[in-house]
Order: C-alpha cells, then sequence, then structure tokens
C-alpha cells in the first residue's frame, strides 16, 4: 500500500507513549473501529462510526456537525499521533486508515480502560459484539484471575 505514514514499525513503545495516545476517548475509540479489520478503512467511515459512539447514535443518525468535528480532529490530531507511534498506517493520499504493526504493544492497555467506557451505549453493545467473546468478555476474564 503506497503512501502509508507510520515512522515507528517494530520499535518498542514507552509507558508514557502508551498512556498518552490512550489518555483521548476519540484515540480510543478510533482503535475500536479498526480492531479486528485487516483491510484499510476510509477515514470518513471510521469518522462516522465514531462520532455515532460518541453521541449514542447509529452512524447514518449523526449531525453533520459531529461528524466534521470527529473527521477534522482525526485527520488533524489523532490519526497522525497514532501513526507516529506506528499503530496505525495512515494513506494519506486514499485517506484510508488500518492498524500497525505497534497497535500489538497497545492492545492489552486497550483491554484495560475499555471498562471506563459507557455502559448501555452503542459502543458497548459493538464492543461485545465482537467475534468470540469480546473484548468485554476478555476483560471480565482478566479482572476475575486478578481477583483469585
Amino acid at each position: 500500500m503506497d503512501g502509508l505514514t507510520s515512522s515507528q514499525e517494530n520499535q518498542q513503545l514507552s509507558a508514557d507513549t502508551i498512556l498518552e495516545l490512550l489518555a483521548n476517548r476519540r484515540r480510543r475509540y478510533l482503535l475500536y473501529a479498526l480492531r479486528g479489520h485487516e483491510d484499510p478503512i476510509e477515514l470518513s467511515t471510521l469518522a462516522e462510526q465514531v462520532a455515532g459512539w460518541e453521541h449514542d447514535v447509529p452512524p447514518d443518525e449523526v449531525a453533520k456537525n459531529e461528524y466534521k468535528s470527529v473527521y477534522v480532529s482525526s485527520v488533524q490530531c489523532h490519526v497522525p499521533k497514532l501513526a507516529d507511534a506506528g499503530v496505525v498506517d495512515h494513506d494519506e493520499d486514499n485517506h484510508t486508515v488500518v492498524l500497525g504493526d505497534n497497535f500489538d504493544q497497545l492492545e492489552p492497555y486497550l483491554q484495560v480502560v475499555v471498562k471506563d467506557e459507557p455502559e448501555n451505549s452503542m459502543l458497548h453493545a459493538a464492543l461485545e459484539e465482537e467475534s468470540g467473546e469480546g473484548l468485554l468478555g476478555r476483560v471480565r476474564e482478566n479482572v476475575a484471575r486478578l481477583k483469585h
């Protein structure tokens, strides 16, 4: 895939970098939306999904100004920050994004912070529907193991 930007492929992410990347809810939502996809996704589609989760509505019901806010901040801030860390690969020519090599380093922490996402929301339901037991199911299992 030509035009990809990712400057830290296969480099170890520091704890500070991981925490900084996950500190922003919109970045976490972008990562949730990309999980499980091997093919690049158009940034406009990601922005619709993220805006839907932020406002707890289906993506096709997102107001234009809400979508635009997510899209612009994703293009100007969030995707470049994730790409600089090698967590996503961004094809600027095609306006597509796919998870990068360094996402594997971030995923265990993403599984921890997911418990702070709003329950009874469209995001929560989407995470429950993931293949297998879902992200939230794995988090519950890990928490149960830690308690024993």
